[in-house]
Formats: structure tokens, sequence, C-alpha cells
């Protein structure tokens, strides 16, 4: 056995030194779906809506598939939407290029329980988008009161009331929920949960 001098010890760790920052260099080069958007045209906003069947695993695989190819969501909302068929309805908010999106909506359809995919961009004025929000104020009355006032524009359904707090239900754009959610903080507003955005067609036609 052949012990090293100083002089190769150092050298050896020069070389793993390198080798290392060689690995972290390829790393930070690998880029996502949504590192050069100005190459592959504007990023946009979409509302993806997938039909698969109600099984266990299924939504771990739509959502592995985004996670895996660097596709961010943004909400997602799914739920049982005809027992007999055992059929779930996902809905997905996500952004992405028109070549991003087609890439998505390509992969989607090649996953075994999935129907039909479904693609709308948030400015089509033929599709109705809406959001639910539980929003929790605690305060006193005239903070209260104040709140209540505030949400008026969306229809609130008081679902808990007491001296010191409110639950409120609304239904709106996710833009309006963001500014509301803004508005009632400084009214109190301790708590607030989502369902995520959902979308309908108007009309009679139906997506087939």
């Amino acid at each position: 056995f052949k012990q090293k001098t100083a002089y190769e010890i150092s050298l050896g760790l020069v070389g793993s030194e390198m080798c290392i920052r060689d690995s972290i260099s390829i790393m930070v080069k690998a880029k996502s779906a949504y590192s050069e958007p100005g190459k592959l045209g504007k990023s946009e906003h979409h509302i993806i809506v997938v039909w698969v069947d109600n099984e266990a695993g299924v939504l771990a695989r739509v959502v592995g598939l985004f996670s895996g190819r660097g596709y961010n969501i943004e909400s997602l909302a799914v739920a049982e939407i005809d027992a007999m068929k055992n059929i779930s309805r996902i809905t997905i908010v996500t952004t992405g290029t028109p070549q991003v999106i087609d890439q998505i909506k390509l992969q989607l359809k090649k996953l075994v329980p999935v129907h039909k995919v479904a693609d709308f961009k948030r400015e089509d004025k033929e599709v109705i988008f809406k959001e639910m929000a539980l929003l929790k104020v605690v305060g006193n009355k005239s903070k209260i009161d104040k709140c209540l006032k505030a949400c008026k524009t969306f229809n609130p359904v008081i679902l808990d009331k007491t001296k010191k707090s409110v639950v409120i239900q609304i239904t709106a754009l996710r833009r309006e929920i963001d500014k509301m959610s803004k508005k009632l903080k400084p009214l109190g507003l301790t708590s607030t949960s989502r369902t995520g955005a959902i979308a309908m067609t108007r009309g009679a036609e139906v997506f087939k």
C-alpha cells in the first residue's frame, strides 16, 4: 500500500470538487417547461378539465404527469360526477405557452383511465369560471358588519356567526376572491379555504 503525498491528496480533492461543480452545473441547466417562454410563445392561463375513471391512483398519476415534466398546477379540483359510470372530473388551472399546453393535453390523453380532455382559456367568454371560498373573520360587530357589506356583491352566504366571528361563503372569479381576501385582511380575516377554479360551458352545448 503506497501512501499518498499531501500534493496528491490535494489534487484528488480538487478533482472531486470539479466533479461536484460539473454535477451542480448540469442540474442548474436542467430547465422546466416554463424556462424560455419568449422562444415558445406567450404564456397564458388555461383551465384543463379531465374526465377519468374514479379509482385509486388516478389522481396521483395525473398530478405526477405535471410534476414530472415541470408543469405547474395553480389549483386543482376533483369530484365524482357520475356514480353509475364511475366517472370523476378533474379541473386543473395551469400556465403555459401553446406548445406546453398542447404537450400537457397529449400526455393526459395517453393515460389509460382518461376518457376525454378539454382545454379552456381564462378569457373565453363562452365558458363560466367560478371558485368558492370560505372566509372566517374574527372581530367586533363593526368589523363583521363591514365584511358582510364588502362581500355583498357576491351574494355571501353566512354559514356561522357569533358575537366575535363570522364564516362567509362566496362564489366568484379567482381574481375577485384574491382582491376580497386582501380587502378583508385589515377587518379580521383569519382563515381562508378555497375550492380552486371549476368550469362549465355556456348554453346547450356539451363538450364531447
